[in-house]
């Protein structure tokens, strides 16, 4: 097994996983990180395509186009696993939990009827999102949106994606790292206003059960 090449930090673990199990690795990490685990997917995918060039270890330990269909396949496989979770857990979950996790079944009709009307462009736009797109097709799947369509804009956004993130390492190359930091950095004010969003939607939910048992 190589060595890894970085020291200790924030992600050596999987730039050490990544250089020691290649494509294997790849498929494991797109898979997990696609069934909605935190993994960035930056890190993976730019390590991958700097690997691509020989400027890293002084030979191209993978096909850029090989990272490419690897990445996309996996994260196609990710989300329909936690879209078929949302499919087949979503009403029990609101049957056993709601009350908990402030969900109701007016509120799946309702995710249904938004999904219905926008599930196209939320799944293909969510896909290349930060946070979002980890998460985006549990609610697909609770709202019972096709499957051919959710698989298909999936396929696209997830191979947009990739293709980015693995086209960014193999131009920075032996730099990878600094153009990961600089591509993480533009998706902070993202992840702020997501972020945000969420937390104004819990708020507003929360008192909207408090009035709604007020009453």
């Amino acid at each position: 097994m190589a060595r890894p090449l970085f020291g200790p930090c924030e992600n050596g673990w999987m730039q050490s996983f990544v250089q020691q199990y290649g494509y294997f690795a790849l498929i494991v990490l797109s898979i997990v990180e696609s069934a909605c685990a935190p993994i960035p997917s930056e890190v993976t995918f730019g390590f991958a395509g700097a690997l691509c060039t020989a400027a890293v270890t002084g030979h191209a330990q993978f096909s850029l186009w090989a990272v490419i269909l690897i990445g996309t396949l996996g994260s196609l496989v990710g989300s329909v696993i936690a879209y078929e979770v949302g499919r087949s857990a979503g009403r029990t979950i609101v049957d056993r939990w709601g009350k908990w996790i402030l969900l109701t079944h007016k509120d799946l009709d309702a995710a249904e009827r938004w999904f219905a009307k926008y599930g196209a462009i939320s799944v293909l736009i969510g896909r290349v999102l930060p946070v979002v797109r980890s998460a985006i097709s549990v609610p697909a799947g609770i709202a019972e949106m096709k499957r051919g369509p959710f698989a298909i804009l999936t396929l696209v956004g997830s191979a947009a994606w990739v293709s980015l993130l693995a086209c960014l390492g193999y131009a920075a190359g032996a730099n990878w790292q600094h153009v990961s930091k600089d591509f993480h950095a533009a998706q902070t004010p993202i992840i702020i206003v997501i972020v945000l969003l969420l937390i104004a939607g819990l708020w507003h939910r929360v008192r909207t059960v408090r009035r709604h048992n007020a009453g």
